[in-house]
């Protein structure tokens, strides 16, 4: 904070600072990323989204995506300028609150100088427009996400950064907000994205699907798949909605697994308690697509039919990932590992092995099937490009194993369930966990899983 005498801020004026020109307090620019461990340009400071809406239109034929993105947020401190993440495409215009703002780009940052300074605690609009041929992005594992074009139309991932190829956002997954995505087509296209649609329309050819997602939803959770889809609807036991997109050619082998998609929902709940949103659904697209299933929010996106075991997997992600979403992504094993662990819940309930009976395989074999298995501790992943690898999956399964074993299966529910609705919505770090289980459990002793399972190096001494 500081104040200039008037030749000065003439000087700052003419030099285009970032700082606001008045004569008053001034704002001070927000952060250019949250400071991830792993990700430190994702996010933003500054402030916090509380609202996407999205007027999308894309030509598959060409490749060419135009939007318009209006984000309401509130400021966090007194801003002369903020950053949106934002990888390619042309921008064309931004404005705040109306009024036209000043912008440059450097990389993935958009940084916006509204004319005003923006007070602590305001809450405002930036509006950007935008166009262009969206990117793919490679991770740091090799793995691709952002925009990929498919063979009929394109699908959007983003885990763990990818949403910033296609709309400008604060893209860390402490920054949750509610969506609306308007997203217009070749009219004999579908375009499918996250929970309701409120409705279509076409007119010239073209069909624009207005989606809707009122729950809190942190961007790499929001898609969007365009192609030639066969919908299907339904409700599970309880009346919730079930919303289907599956390519035809996958049609025949999804149809079996898909119709436990309600049975596997009315199991998770009694196990881990009250389905967290409106809806619930897949995505099914061309085994090409991608290389990988996605837990996107609401509906997960697999590339070809799943397995039941993958199906269950990201459906438990609803909890676990997308209801309650980590605070950085160091917090990764809390989302892949919960679902990890859903799935040996699920074997031991229907018949297969016990959970304890997969512990004990993974422990005594899991280097035959898993080389990496010891590599590191699942709650300390030794860089991005391992934020996916097996210690966080079946690690991490191992730990919520351990507690099961320390506390029993009354009170490893009651902990599971909780932990669920206390941060429902919400964001939570591993400390937020390890705290949650030891005030439930107060009489345990958990020192020992902490050390030597999440956060212990190598492989642990025989249980």
């Amino acid at each position: 904070m500081s104040r200039f005498a008037p030749v000065a801020l003439t000087v700052a004026c003419a030099l285009l600072v970032l700082t606001a020109c008045s004569g008053g307090v001034q704002g001070t620019p927000g952060g250019a990323g949250a400071r991830d461990p792993y990700f430190p340009k994702a996010g933003n400071g500054g402030y916090d989204v509380t609202h996407y809406d999205l007027d999308l239109g894309y030509d598959p034929d060409e490749e060419h995506l135009t939007g318009t993105a209006t984000l309401t947020a509130r400021a966090t401190q007194e801003l002369s300028a903020f950053d949106l993440d934002l990888k390619g495409l042309d921008v064309e215009s931004v404005t705040v609150e109306g009024e036209r703002a000043r912008w440059n780009r450097s990389g993935q940052e958009l940084t916006v100088r509204p004319r005003d300074d923006l007070d602590d605690g305001e809450t405002f609009r930036v509006t950007v427009r935008y166009s262009g041929s969206p990117v793919t992005i490679t991770d740091a594992d090799g793995s691709e996400e952002g925009w990929l074009p498919t063979e009929d139309g394109a699908l959007a991932l983003g885990e763990p950064v990818g949403s910033m190829a296609w709309f400008p956002a604060d893209n860390h997954p402490s920054d949750k907000a509610s969506y609306d995505i308007d997203v217009t087509v070749p009219e004999e296209l579908e375009a499918v994205s996250n929970g309701e649609l409120l409705d279509r329309s076409t007119r010239d050819g073209r069909t624009t699907f207005r989606w809707h997602t009122a729950e809190p939803m942190a961007s790499y959770l929001a898609t969007l798949a365009i192609g030639d889809y066969d919908i299907k609807r339904s409700t599970t036991g309880s009346g919730l909605p079930v919303y289907v997109a599956v390519t035809p050619d996958q049609a025949a082998a999804g149809r079996k697994v898909l119709a436990e998609i309600p049975g596997i929902i009315d199991w998770a709940e009694t196990n881990f308690g009250p389905y967290p949103f409106s809806s619930t659904g897949a995505i099914i697209d061309r085994p090409d697509a991608a290389g990988y299933a996605l837990e996107t929010q609401n509906r997960p996106v697999f590339p070809g039919a799943p397995g039941t075991a993958l199906l269950v997997h990201e459906l438990a992600h609803q909890w676990f990932g997308n209801s309650v979403t980590p605070k950085s992504w160091r917090d990764m094993w809390l989302n892949e590992g919960f679902a990890t662990y859903a799935e040996w819940l699920w074997r031991e309930d229907d018949g297969g092995d016990s959970a304890q009976e997969t512990f004990d395989a993974l422990y005594d074999h899991g280097e035959e099937h898993h080389k990496d298995l010891w590599s590191f501790p699942p709650a300390k992943p030794t860089s991005a490009a391992h934020i996916s690898d097996d210690p966080v999956y079946q690690r991490g399964a191992m730990v919520l194993h351990k507690i099961r074993q320390a506390v029993g299966d009354d009170i490893f529910y009651d902990i599971v369930q909780g932990w669920a609705a206390e941060h429902r919505h919400g964001n939570a770090s591993t400390a937020d966990f390890t705290g949650y289980v030891e005030e439930r459990a107060p009489d345990e002793d958990f020192d020992g899983i902490w050390a030597d399972w999440l956060y212990g190096e190598g492989k642990p001494d025989r249980p």
